[in-house]
């Protein structure tokens, strides 16, 4: 008993001495890099050159196969889009099954199958992996293009590109791109709807043709199966592939602007800006400066503790988020930053991410800043290790980039080797504050006066949504042009006012679709500026009644009052034949400029209500009639912007209707058909109480 006090006396002892002769005012040295071993992976190459990687993982009864093409860019040009159609078409059946077919056998394995237009990926349990490579070597050899099924992706790829014309975030995407690249470089061109229209089945087919080839195709396998496992599947399922030669074509890189380059795409009604700053860069992936370049984003805006996410948003509130992303690449890679703010705060915005660049080229990062960069990047890395496929990824990526064979078992060791030093030499290096395009998708009308200082020039570049340069002067409205006569010709276009104030009750019905529902309108308008609207979706139904003066909207079993501002826009949509009531709703008219809208030149009158609010119409120059309206939608989660598009008008009772409208709200696109539309049929009143 005394021996153990004496040794446990003595342990107490020595602990209290190291602690006493511990500093704690100096901080404690980092440790070496942690090392952590990469699991194995075991490769083979089939004789047509196929090759194959294999990650065995048996603690789940599941296998995995990812197909890899590796081809140069294609430049699609006026045919933007086949390349994406044929990565589609791969999964609409082959030459023995249909597309009903082939999602039935994948459903009954419970297996998942994607297609792409450079590669396959497959999944399933191990005990179908057999059944698995069997409908996926039948979709890589023996695929059967469709007109049917291209039909069909190139209307679905139609409604998307319609959607983006009223995304922001997804115009500011495109046109950096073009700004970035140029469109005679392939990751400069976009897809428009004339270019997706050209399409042919021909280019699908001879896209195939030409580049699934497996002499240029990589395989990953991971899951539950042993390389003479996947040899023997894979010998036996892809063996017959057959090679061909891949002639690839090079491109000429794009260069940074010589000055910062102030590029606005205009969007009238937009209550904020969004903003991406950035140009390309010669940044190979693998590269020795690639590690260093990695930790600068993650410091400058590659994480939520970023520098300008701590300055915009935490400082600032400016935005509720900002960033930056290097992005390398074997032909050409970018450096952007990006966010969103308010319109008022846009050249501040600019100002200050251009003052975070500045200050993370003009002095060292901290060692403090710098230790827990690599800290949170090694705990990224590590946590990525859990996944299998992580390994197959980067098999394939030392063999597609011509890596060394260990850069990944050494990936911590040279971040962790790298100092405060190598990041500023890497920041003069890559990050040129004076050489940017300085890109905003915003209201010009509330921004650019503001923003023309960042450019040497003085100016500001118009693009439009398809990166397209214009001079927003060249169009002029016709001298002695007036709002009222353009309202005028409107008016007479649909019928004149005569024949439109005979109309005193309306009800038209209109059907679509939205994120795959079917969708009814059914709304109801009797003078003065009365409405009864169902809009119904099936598992959603909401119901509008206002009776010229306060309303309700009923939805999901809640019942909102309309008063105040709402009340005051609820006026104009019970109205019938608002254009002849501005006046008399206290609304301002203003003839404010002339574009083209959807291939049309018409005049852009702004309107703006009692409340302050304004909104945009655009007339047809040629034929009078109301093309498009523009308006901003308050609602809980803010402000959005509306935007309607009109066509296909039609004669009911002496008076033009448009029996099309094109929806936009947000990212969301609906389009909208008239299927009936009656007047003066005699409403009741009682249908408009709101009780």
């Amino acid at each position: 008993m005394k021996t153990k006090v004496l040794i446990f006396f003595l342990i107490l002892f020595v602990s209290a001495l190291s602690y006493a002769q511990l500093d704690r005012s100096k901080k404690p040295a980092a440790g070496p890099a942690p090392e952590i071993k990469l699991g194995d992976y075991e490769s083979f190459t089939l004789k047509n050159g196929l090759k194959v990687f294999v990650v065995t993982n048996k603690k789940i009864p599941k296998a995995a196969f990812n197909l890899v093409l590796d081809f140069d860019p294609i430049l699609e040009d006026k045919n933007a889009g086949y390349v994406d159609a044929a990565g589609q078409l791969l999964r609409t059946g082959t030459k023995s099954r249909t597309k009903d077919k082939l999602d039935e056998e994948i459903d009954f394995i419970g297996a998942s199958i994607s297609t792409s237009s450079n590669g396959v990926f497959a999944q399933s349990l191990k005990k179908h992996t057999e059944k698995l490579l069997g409908l996926m070597s039948d979709i890589v050899l023996n695929p059967n293009f469709t007109q049917e099924e291209l039909d069909k992706i190139k209307k679905q790829t139609l409604s998307s590109l319609a959607a983006q014309k009223d995304d922001p975030s997804a115009i500011a995407s495109n046109v950096k791109n073009v700004l970035f690249f140029g469109k005679e470089h392939p990751y400069g061109e976009l897809q428009t709807e004339e270019s997706v229209n050209s399409i042919s089945l021909e280019m699908c087919k001879n896209y195939y043709d030409t580049y699934f080839k497996p002499n240029i195709a990589y395989l990953a396998v991971v899951g539950d199966i042993t390389k003479t496992e996947a040899q023997k599947l894979i010998e036996k399922y892809f063996g017959k592939w057959q090679p061909k030669e891949v002639n690839g074509k090079t491109f000429e890189n794009p260069k940074t602007p010589v000055v910062n380059k102030i590029d606005l795409v205009d969007r009238p009604n937009s209550v904020q800006s969004v903003l991406m700053m950035g140009y390309p860069i010669d940044l190979k992936i693998g590269s020795e400066d690639a590690i260093k370049v990695s930790i600068l984003n993650t410091i400058l805006g590659g994480s939520f503790a970023s520098r300008l996410n701590q300055n915009l948003r935490e400082k600032h509130a400016f935005t509720y988020g900002a960033g930056s992303s290097f992005n390398p690449d074997k032909y050409i890679g970018s450096f952007f930053a990006s966010t969103t703010v308010r319109n008022s705060a846009t050249d501040s915005a600019i100002s200050e991410i251009l003052n975070e660049v500045k200050k993370i080229r003009g002095e060292k990062v901290s060692d403090d800043e710098l230790q827990l960069t690599k800290n949170y990047m090694t705990g990224s890395f590590s946590r990525s290790l859990e996944n299998p496929q992580t390994i197959a990824n980067f098999a394939i990526n030392i063999e597609r980039y011509a890596l060394p064979k260990d850069y990944y078992k050494n990936y911590l060791k040279n971040l962790n080797a790298v100092a405060s030093e190598d990041l500023l030499a890497a920041a003069k290096k890559y990050l040129k504050p004076n050489n940017m395009h300085i890109l905003v998708v915003g209201n010009g009308d509330e921004v650019a006066k503001n923003i023309t200082k960042f450019s040497v020039s003085n100016k500001v570049e118009y693009y439009d949504i398809y990166g397209n340069t214009y001079d927003p002067s060249v169009k002029k409205l016709p001298a002695g042009l007036t709002v009222e006569q353009v309202l005028d010709k409107y008016i007479e276009a649909v019928g004149g006012k005569e024949n439109m104030l005979k109309v005193k009750d309306r009800t038209m019905q209109l059907t679509g679709t939205v994120q795959g529902m079917n969708l009814t309108v059914t709304m109801q308008q009797k003078e003065p500026c009365r409405l009864y609207q169902v809009v119904d979706a099936g598992v959603f139904q909401q119901k509008t009644i206002f009776d010229g003066e306060k309303g309700k909207i009923e939805a999901m079993g809640q019942i909102q009052e309309v008063s105040g501002d709402q009340a005051e826009e609820m006026k104009l949509q019970g109205s019938i034949h608002t254009v002849l009531q501005y006046d008399q709703l206290g609304i301002k008219t203003e003839l404010s400029g002339f574009e083209t809208i959807n291939g049309k030149d018409a005049y852009k009158v702004t309107l703006t209500k009692p409340s302050g609010k304004k909104s945009t119409q655009y007339f047809s120059a040629e034929s009078g009639l109301m093309i498009r309206n523009v308006t901003t939608v308050s609602t809980a989660q803010g402000n959005f912007t509306q935007t309607t598009d009109m066509d296909d008008y039609r004669d009911v009772e002496g008076v033009k209707y448009p029996f099309k409208l094109t929806q936009s709200f947000g990212p969301q696109t609906v389009e909208l058909n008239v299927t009936s539309l009656q007047v003066n049929t005699g409403l009741s009143d009682s249908l408009f109480e709101v009780k």
